[in-house]
């Protein structure tokens, strides 16, 4: 008997940061590799997973592939802390089955609520990645169903296992993975605050520190003397001798407040952004230096606050991420929060962080400093991220995808070379009918 295909829905779509604006978009929603293999060869598509992707990379005007119907768990080995599942199981739900026996992500971005499919796609990094690198090292193997349907099981150091990482889920559909985790004692973090009043002082803080996690948080809108002060958190996963009698040894994710509408533009205007980092940081100088935080906390912070995108407005948001390489750091460091300092947009959060050595033909890290940059948009926002753009540029950076909304092709080869091999590669092997996006085609991928 023949199988018919399976009949496109539409809805309403967008990436997290709203921009470009929800559009209503043709959804196909395979529940198992055989609904999606009907679907390869159908014209061009792009999977997608929970939609966090900032921008537009998860979105396709003939078909965005829903991968929620496959999110299975498909087993797990208690003594190398293997976890074999499909792309579409939910961070958060491994955390939620797997925290209780012992084992935590060896790496994982600052939200709980993507996919395995996603953070393949991306090779999303952490606040380890100094230290541990990223999504890629986790991964044993991953299973892709290419353009004629065929899945192929690939493994590091394979091409199409290099290509896929990092990909941005245009080389494939990843259809399953297997991936190390990390055993923990609790649920626990071992935090440590530095406050830094400037930007030398924190990097020499995170610089110098052997913690296994590090991150900043910078006063975006310091200027002067004050340039680049911020908050640097150091972390380490808790024993279990650290715990106070009664705590709760793998306490659960909570949830908190969600925003319920979309909040008219001067919520994260300048006078507020302004006053609420002073705030921050004040709190951070009088904040205990050491203290126990819950996993959640300490990874997702912003995961306690249902749909925190609609803080930004109808208009939405975007973001900055780039890296620059170690020995323009500084320079260039300084050269992008004196821009965003004085370009009359606020951003409402900014995030520093060390990385590690590159990995990977067309992934993000590279050895240096990434910084992130909220902006939500305004009218200046366009012409504001192209300064900054030329800033990272003029010192060697190079953008993240995962997070990109409205970067231009010649930008995008201007700063990583390696686009133009992606291009070549995809185009040798038949992906560019097959595999599309609305960042794909603006990024001439």
């Amino acid at each position: 008997m023949t199988v018919p295909p399976l009949r496109d829905a539409r809805a309403r779509l967008s990436g997290w940061g709203g921009v470009p604006q929800a559009a209503e978009y043709p959804v196909a929603a395979p529940r198992d590799a055989e609904d999606l293999r009907r679907l390869v060869g159908r014209g061009d598509m792009i999977a997608r997973g929970n939609g966090r992707s900032y921008g537009d990379p998860a979105l396709n005007r003939h078909r965005t592939v829903q991968m929620s119907g496959l999110g299975r768990m498909l087993a797990f080995d208690a003594g190398n802390g293997v976890i074999e599942a499909e792309a579409g199981v939910m961070l958060g739900d491994l955390i939620a089955a797997l925290l209780p026996r012992g084992w935590f992500p060896a790496v994982t971005p600052g939200t709980r609520f993507v996919t395995l499919g996603g953070m393949i796609a991306a090779d999303v990094h952490g606040k380890n990645h100094h230290r541990d690198g990223g999504m890629r090292e986790t991964l044993r193997w991953i299973d892709v169903m290419g353009a004629q349907g065929t899945v192929r099981r690939t493994s590091p150091g394979e091409a199409l296992f290099e290509w896929t990482v990092g990909g941005m889920g245009l080389t494939g559909v990843i259809l399953r993975a297997g991936l190390r985790l990390r055993p923990v004692e609790t649920g626990w973090m071992r935090q440590t605050t530095v406050a830094a009043p400037d930007l030398h002082a924190v990097i020499a803080a995170l610089e110098t520190d052997d913690a296994p996690y590090s991150v900043a948080w910078i006063d975006s809108l310091a200027a002067g003397a004050d340039l680049g002060r911020g908050l640097v958190h150091l972390g380490a996963h808790a024993r279990l001798r650290d715990l106070a009698p009664g705590m709760d040894r793998f306490p659960r994710a909570r949830t908190g407040l969600s925003v319920p509408v979309m909040a008219p533009s001067w919520v994260l205007g300048r006078p507020l952004v302004r006053a609420f980092n002073r705030q921050i940081y004040r709190r951070g100088l009088a904040a205990p230096v050491s203290a126990l935080r819950d996993w959640e906390s300490y990874f997702y912070p912003l995961d306690r606050i249902g749909q925190w995108n609609r803080l930004y407005g109808r208009r939405g948001f975007v973001q900055f991420q780039c890296v620059l390489p170690e020995a323009a750091a500084v320079k260039g460091l300084t050269a992008l929060l004196g821009a965003s300092a004085a370009g009359g947009h606020p951003s409402s959060l900014a995030v520093l962080k060390k990385l590690g050595p590159e990995a990977g033909p067309f992934s993000f890290p590279m050895a240096g400093w990434t910084l992130a940059l909220d902006l939500a948009m305004r009218d200046g926002t366009p012409a504001l991220m192209d300064r900054l753009d030329a800033i990272a540029i003029d010192h060697g950076g190079r953008f993240y995808l995962a997070k990109d909304a409205r970067l231009r092709a010649g930008t995008l080869t201007r700063s990583d070379p390696r686009a133009e091999a992606f291009r070549a590669m995809r185009q040798d092997q038949g992906l560019r009918a097959a595999f599309r996006s609305l960042q794909s085609e603006r990024l001439e991928l």
